[in-house]
């Protein structure tokens, strides 16, 4: 039974009851008479409660039911509702259903009433209609298909929601999937189903978010489509995991995808095409000037010293002159050695090994640098791309640390490993930040990695522990007879055996 707070003769709600947010009154069960009531039925009938005490429930709510008997108290037994239509002192309306109670306070027959707002319905079907009028106009307006999808705790698919985007992104309608859930796996290609199926059992062991991107088949149009799905799971109380996402097509960017890598494909294999001719130019120009020009210089030198043994040796002019000739042919010659060895080193018929020690040693001593060559390897089977490709990047890396490293240390260093070999080149310069790799202007670098990218290699640059930089090529092994040779020379070392060396 309710409690009153009422130890005077006046009956009064208990302090729980005035805080309550629903409308309760405490009145008479003989004469309808308001007794007492809480703060929100005073603020929703906008009396204050010394107005409400002068007033009767049936002036609250004329449509109070006429044959309702004066005296509640025999009538409603325990507890009983009434339906009224309650006025505000603006003469405003509004619905309620008062929970009455009986309650006897010293004798007196009083009734406690609490309201129930018959709106509350109404509201939350306006407020539920406001939502799904939001959502409606969200999923139209977005780009693709928005969808749920289900399997269940037998493995059996499902579709319980699918936006109006299906038809335009499948060519099939919601109605056909809901009926045949199965039809969406078989307008999947071949191909592509073990990765969709694979991406979808481990979002669903996981329960993390799914994201696979495919090609279709669409009937409708004979077209194929490649599309992306993302979804989060959610694990149901029946075993059933449930996704919901949204699919798009993404054709359009897929092929500009597939065009761009060609094309760098292509590029790649041009500035290749580009290398090898110019190699190979060098290779014919160095072959002339050594083979044409410098013998000429060589019978030039040899007649000048014939015709120079048969001067009057009294003739100190013609002496002098000759002299010098021969001195001037004797530089033409170191010339044009010297620029046969620029357009294609000879050193590099003896291999990538004695090629990069001895561009050391010229390095060394044309820079002023102090610099170490090394390697695990006295001889590499490298094909003439590899060891050509390999040598130039070592001389434009050496190059570059001679402009702009300001180093007086550097390490060479050639390791050849069973299927790979690996050049790095250590300084104690400067060292490089990350904004000077990505200079407009910065083509050495990015010819060096175009030539390592050419033969399916990679390059790479870091910083030197104490400074500097660390630039890294690693190229795969061209035969499957190198390969062989190399894992012959890695026996020994694990065996335990000691290694041969080639070092300066």
């Amino acid at each position: 039974m309710p409690t009153l707070s009422s130890p005077s003769t006046t009956p009064r709600l208990a302090p729980a009851m005035q805080a309550a947010a629903s409308e309760i009154y405490l009145f008479d069960a003989a004469t309808l008479q308001v007794l007492d009531a809480n703060l929100a039925a005073c603020d929703n009938l906008r009396y204050a409660l010394h107005e409400l005490q002068a007033m009767t429930m049936r002036q609250l709510a004329p449509q109070w039911p006429a044959d309702q008997p004066a005296s509640l108290s025999e009538e409603i037994g325990a507890q009983a509702s009434v339906p009224v239509l309650q006025r505000r002192r603006d003469a405003s309306a509004y619905a309620l259903t008062l929970r009455l109670s009986r309650v006897n306070h010293h004798g007196r027959a009083l009734i406690l009433a609490v309201g129930d707002d018959l709106a509350t319905p109404q509201a939350t079907a306006a407020a539920l209609a406001q939502v799904q009028s939001r959502f409606n106009a969200i999923v139209s307006n977005t780009p693709g298909l928005v969808y749920q999808f289900s399997l269940d705790a037998h493995g059996r698919p499902g579709f319980p929601y699918l936006s109006d985007g299906c038809q335009a992104l499948l060519g099939l309608s919601p109605a056909q999937l809901h009926a045949q859930p199965e039809l969406f796996h078989e307008l999947i290609l071949a191909d592509d189903r073990a990765s969709y199926r694979e991406s979808m059992l481990a979002s669903k062991s996981a329960l993390w978010s799914w994201n696979w991107e495919g090609r279709i088949w669409v009937d409708a149009w004979k077209d194929v489509k490649w599309i992306n799905l993302r979804s989060t799971p959610r694990a149901l109380a029946d075993g059933t995991v449930q996704w919901e996402g949204i699919m798009t097509n993404i054709t359009e960017s897929r092929l500009e995808q597939i065009e761009v890598r060609q094309s760098r494909a292509r590029l790649a294999e041009l500035t290749a095409h580009i290398d090898k001719v110019k190699e190979q130019e060098r290779t014919r120009l160095a072959r002339e000037l050594h083979d044409e020009l410098g013998g000429n210089l060589t019978a030039i030198k040899m007649a000048l010293a014939m015709l120079s043994s048969r001067l009057p040796p009294d003739n100190a002019a013609l002496l002098e002159k000759a002299a010098y000739v021969d001195a001037l042919v004797d530089r033409s010659i170191d010339a044009v050695h010297r620029i046969s060895l620029d357009l294609r080193p000879s050193m590099l018929d003896l291999g990538i090994v004695a090629a990069l020690d001895w561009q050391v040693k010229e390095f060394a001593r044309q820079a002023g640098i102090e610099c170490t060559f090394s390697s695990n390897r006295k001889e590499v089977e490298l094909s003439l791309d590899q060891a050509t490709t390999v040598f130039r990047i070592a001389q434009e890396a050496l190059t570059n640390i001679a402009k702009h490293a300001h180093a007086s240390q550097v390490a060479v260093r050639l390791v050849t490993q069973r299927q790979h070999i690996r050049l790095s080149i250590t300084d104690n310069g400067v060292g490089m930040r990350l904004s000077d790799r990505a200079k407009p202007q910065s083509f050495g670098i990015r010819g060096m990695i175009e030539r390592a990218s050419a033969l399916q290699g990679t390059l790479s640059l870091a910083d030197a522990p104490g400074g500097g930089t660390v630039l890294t090529i690693k190229i795969g092994l061209a035969t499957p007879r190198a390969a062989i040779i190399a894992a012959a020379a890695d026996a020994p070392a694990q065996a335990g055996l000691p290694v041969n060396t080639n070092q300066r």
